[in-house]
C-alpha cells in the first residue's frame, strides 16, 4: 500500500520549515510528510493524490494565510479527504476562530504556535489523532471482504459487527460489482442464500457467519482466562469500561463480559461533545477503543461477544452463567449491561429491521444513504448527533418528533447546530404510523398530531432512537427491579430504614449497591440513573470505589476465609 500523507500548509516559510522538520523526525517512517506554502497550492494537490488513490491521515493548517483562511481550506479539503484528522496552528488572539471552526469544519484539534518542546506540546496530540484515523480508516486494498446483497438484514447484522469491533473491511455488492461475483465463484458460494459472504486476507471463507463465528475468526477473545474473579463486570459501556480502569489500576483481576462491543450505545455515537477535556469532542468509537486499550493496560480482561444469561449467589459469592454455559464466580460483580434502544410498534416495522429501518445504526449505514433521503425518529441528543452525522452524506435528513418542540429533550448546542444543517428538517408534533415496503423500505406514513391528517412520504432509510429499554430478565429472582427492569440500588432497596430481605451484612447497602450484597449497578440500567456519557463514567468510578470498600471491609474478612475457586468446584 502507497504510505498516507501528512500535508503541513502555511505561507511563512520558517514555521512551515519547522512544522514540516518535526513530523519528519517523528513519522518520516510511516508517513510520506508532505507541505505547501497556501491553500490555494494545497488544494491541487489534493485532488492528485485523490486521483492517485493516496490515502491522506491529517491536514495540519495554518490558520493565518494570505487569500485562503485555514479554516476554508479545511472545508473545500473535506469534499476530498472527509476522513482525515484537522488540525489549525493558531495564535493566541485565534482561539475563537479555533473554536468556531469546531463547528464549520469538524475541527479534530487546535495548536498554538510555537508548539516547542514538540515531544510535549505537539508529538502527544498527533500521536492520538493518527491513531484514532488507523482505527477507522478502512483502507481500500484492506484484505477482509465482505460479499452481500444491497437490501440484506443479514449483510446489516455483519456490516453492523465490523463497525462496531473496528475491524477494516471492504464492501461489495453483488447488484454491481464483478469483483463480488468472481469471489462467489472463487468461493464456490453459487446461491444467494450463501450471502453475506465474508472472506478473509488469508483466502478463508464465512458463509452467513454468526457474531460468535466472526468473533472467533477475527481473534476476539470469547473465553476468559480463569473461572475465578476479583471483578467481573457485565457491560463495557462508559461505566464498565471506566469501573475497570479503576479497578484493575488497584490491583484487582478483574473481567469485562460485554454482550457486543465495547462501547455500548455510546460506542455508536458518532460525536461526544460535552465530555470533559475534549473541547472539539469525540467519537464513541474513540472514547470506547481509547478506554478498553487503558483497561488493558492496567491489567483487565475482555471477552466479547459473550452474553450473561443468569445470575445465582453461593457461598456468599455471586456466580454468573455465560450463554455457552460456563459459569463465572466473582468476589463481586458489577452491572453495567446499559440498555437498548426502544422498538417501534407500528405496522412493518419488525419486518424491515436492517432493510431501511435501523436501531441506532446510524454510524453503521451513513455511507450508503449518500445523495438519499432519510428519517430519524427521536428527539434526544443521540437523535440529534445522528441527523448531523447523516447530513454528511444523505441527500435530506428529516428529523420526526413527537413532542411539539425539542427544547426539553435535545441540548441546545445541537438544536443550534440542526438548525444551521441545511440538509436536516425537523418536524415536531409528527408519529410515525406504519412502514411500507416490499423487499426493503420504500416509505413512511406519518401522523400529524395537531391536524390528524396521514401523510405517506418516501424514504431510503430510517432511524430510531426512541428511548430505551433494560433487558434484564436474566436477573428474574435475584435482583430488585423496577417495572421496566431497571435495577435499584442504595436508597432505592431500604424500606422505611429496613435492608432488604435476605441481607446478610452488618451495614446498609452502599449508594450503587443491589438488593444482593456485593452486587452493584452503574450506568443507564440503573433505575435512578443521570443520563449521559460523563455520568456513567462518574459512575462507573464511584462503583469501583464502593467495591474496593466492600472488598476491603472488615466484615468481610471471615467469609473471604472460604477460597474463591471453591464455589465452582
Amino acid at each position: 500500500m502507497k504510505q498516507p500523507v501528512l500535508l503541513a500548509v502555511d505561507d511563512d516559510a520558517t514555521v512551515l520549515a519547522a512544522i514540516t522538520r518535526d513530523l519528519l523526525k517523528r513519522y518520516g517512517r510511516s508517513y510520506r510528510v508532505l507541505r505547501a506554502a497556501t491553500g490555494t497550492e494545497a488544494l491541487p494537490l489534493l485532488r492528485r493524490l485523490k486521483l492517485r488513490g493516496v490515502a491522506v491521515a491529517l491536514l495540519l493548517v495554518d490558520q493565518r494565510m494570505a487569500g485562503m483562511s485555514g479554516v476554508e481550506f479545511l472545508r473545500q479539503a473535506l469534499k476530498l479527504y472527509p476522513d482525515a484528522r484537522r488540525v489549525l496552528l493558531t495564535a493566541y488572539a485565534d482561539t475563537d476562530a479555533s473554536i468556531a471552526a469546531i463547528n464549520q469544519v469538524g475541527l479534530h484539534h487546535y495548536l498554538l504556535k510555537p508548539w516547542d518542546p514538540a515531544e510535549e506540546r505537539l508529538y502527544p496530540v498527533l500521536d492520538e489523532l493518527l491513531e484514532d484515523w488507523r482505527a477507522q480508516a478502512s483502507p481500500a486494498a484492506a484484505g477482509l471482504r465482505v460479499v452481500a446483497s444491497r437490501w440484506s438484514a443479514e449483510a446489516h447484522q455483519v456490516r453492523d459487527f465490523m463497525v462496531r469491533h473496528q475491524v477494516p473491511y471492504r464492501w461489495l455488492e453483488v447488484e454491481e460489482s464483478a469483483e463480488a461475483t468472481a469471489l462467489l465463484a472463487a468461493a464456490a458460494a453459487g446461491e444467494s442464500s450463501e450471502l453475506p459472504l465474508v472472506v478473509f486476507e488469508d483466502g478463508g471463507v464465512l458463509a452467513r457467519p454468526s457474531d460468535a463465528e466472526l468473533a472467533e475468526r477475527i481473534g476476539l477473545r470469547t473465553r476468559p482466562r480463569a473461572s475465578a474473579w476479583d471483578l467481573v463486570i457485565v457491560g463495557a459501556g462508559p461505566a464498565g469500561l471506566a469501573a475497570a480502569v479503576h479497578a484493575a489500576s488497584e490491583g484487582y483481576r478483574t473481567l469485562l463480559v460485554e454482550k457486543q462491543a465495547a462501547g455500548g450505545q455510546a460506542g455508536l455515537s458518532a460525536r461526544i461533545e460535552n465530555y470533559p477535556g475534549f473541547p472539539v469532542g469525540l467519537s464513541g468509537a474513540d472514547l470506547a477503543r481509547r478506554a478498553l486499550a487503558q483497561a488493558r493496560r492496567l491489567g483487565a480482561e475482555i471477552i466479547a461477544p459473550v452474553a450473561a444469561t443468569s445470575l445465582r449467589v453461593e457461598h456468599d459469592h455471586p456466580v454468573l452463567t455465560l450463554a455457552d454455559g460456563s459459569e463465572l464466580a466473582a468476589r463481586a460483580l458489577l452491572i453495567s449491561s446499559g440498555v437498548q434502544y426502544r422498538r417501534v410498534a407500528v405496522p412493518g416495522a419488525d419486518r424491515l429491521v436492517g432493510l431501511g429501518v435501523y436501531y441506532g445504526a446510524a454510524l453503521t449505514e451513513a455511507v450508503r444513504v449518500s445523495d438519499r433521503d432519510v428519517h430519524i425518529l427521536g428527539a434526544g441528543n443521540s437523535a440529534g448527533q445522528a441527523a448531523l452525522h447523516l447530513a454528511r452524506f444523505a441527500r435530506s435528513v428529516t428529523l420526526l418528533a413527537r413532542s411539539p418542540r425539542l427544547e426539553s429533550s435535545m441540548s441546545q448546542y445541537l438544536r443550534a447546530r440542526i438548525e444551521a444543517t441545511p440538509n436536516i428538517a425537523v418536524r415536531t408534533g409528527s408519529e410515525l404510523s406504519a412502514v411500507n415496503g416490499g423487499e426493503r423500505l420504500e416509505s413512511l406514513t406519518v401522523l400529524h398530531r395537531a391536524s390528524g391528517r396521514l401523510e405517506t412520504v418516501a424514504s431510503y432509510a430510517l432511524f430510531v432512537f426512541i428511548g430505551a429499554t433494560a433487558h434484564t430478565d436474566w436477573l428474574d429472582g435475584v435482583v430488585q427491579r423496577d417495572q421496566r427492569g431497571f435495577i435499584y440500588s442504595g436508597p432505592d432497596i431500604m424500606s422505611e430504614g429496613r435492608r432488604p430481605a435476605g441481607w446478610n451484612l452488618p451495614r446498609d447497602p452502599l449508594l450503587l449497591e443491589t438488593s444482593v450484597p456485593g452486587v452493584f449497578v452503574a450506568g443507564d440500567v440503573r433505575h435512578t440513573r443521570v443520563r449521559g456519557v460523563a455520568a456513567a463514567v462518574g459512575e462507573g468510578n464511584m462503583a469501583a470505589q464502593l467495591i474496593h470498600q466492600h472488598l476491603n471491609s472488615a466484615a468481610l474478612q471471615p467469609r473471604a476465609a472460604a477460597p474463591l475457586a471453591g464455589v465452582l468446584a
